[in-house]
């Protein structure tokens, strides 16, 4: 049986989302089992059976919009597109103000972002890793949708949590350059009790609030669930190496659109 996460945010009736985990599917280790990405080295054959059996038990309206994801800071709509024909362009984000378009993206320890309005009148779903984040994806993608951001809604998935996510003095310095108060999310790695030079714990998480918040969106809900620790039921780049993806989705449900 497929196991999947629903949104715990009060989105309005129109709205359907859900994130996959990596139970319930057919491919192999160590893509086990449910895995929906083509780029990991899974058998393709595999991969189309979990796609088709995410798309008949979660009932989705039409088959989800796949993109090419590359850390870009590029988001594309999805309006007046037709799925038989979609070919994944280049870019981590996707949003649509018609019915039946499923936005996904697709995540292995990155931030998946799942995001409406008030008025349940648009989707939109955000890929973002630390490059993402710093190249501005989330900042651009919500900027161009056409709603005021104090009245989106926006839900955090599974992703590697501060305690298992460590960057160099790199990463750092990329978000303290553009924002002082970027620093705090930095915590200085110890081994023992010495710290270690220019090694730091990232709070990818807490970045991306920072920077939903300096927006002015005020409905933030964190799923708070961590990939890395979780091995039994998330996939973790950042722990496994080779490994599968999980999808977030979330589309405008045709019989509630109007509501």
């Amino acid at each position: 049986m497929m196991d999947v996460i629903r949104p715990d945010w009060p989105a309005p009736k129109s709205i359907r989302a859900l994130c996959t985990t990596r139970l319930g599917g057919v491919s192999l280790p160590p893509y086990d089992s449910f895995n929906l990405a083509t780029h990991v080295g899974d058998a393709p054959s595999l991969v189309r059976q979990n796609r088709q059996r995410l798309n008949d038990m979660a009932q989705l309206p039409d088959a989800p919009m796949w993109l090419e994801q590359m850390h870009t800071d590029r988001l594309v709509c999805l309006n007046g597109q037709d799925s038989s024909t979609w070919v994944a362009p280049k870019a981590d984000a996707a949003w649509s103000d018609e019915a039946r378009k499923v936005a996904v993206v697709m995540t292995a320890d990155c931030l998946p972002l799942l995001v409406t309005n008030r008025a349940g009148s648009l989707v939109c779903a955000i890929h973002a890793g630390w490059k993402g984040l710093a190249n501005g994806i989330v900042r651009k993608s919500l900027l161009a949708l056409p709603e005021n951001p104090e009245n989106l809604l926006v839900w955090i998935g599974p992703s590697i949590r501060q305690p298992h996510f460590e960057v160099g003095q790199d990463v750092f310095e990329v978000f303290a350059k553009d924002s002082p108060q970027s620093e705090p999310y930095f915590q200085i790695q110890t081994v023992g009790s010495v710290p270690s030079k220019n090694k730091y714990l990232a709070d990818l998480a807490g970045l991306l609030i920072l920077e939903l918040k300096t927006l002015g969106v005020e409905q933030i809900y964190d799923s708070e669930l961590c990939s890395y620790e979780d091995s039994s039921r998330f996939y973790s780049y950042r722990r496994d190496g080779q490994t599968g993806r999980m999808a977030s989705l979330i589309w405008l449900d045709p019989s509630d659109s109007a509501n």
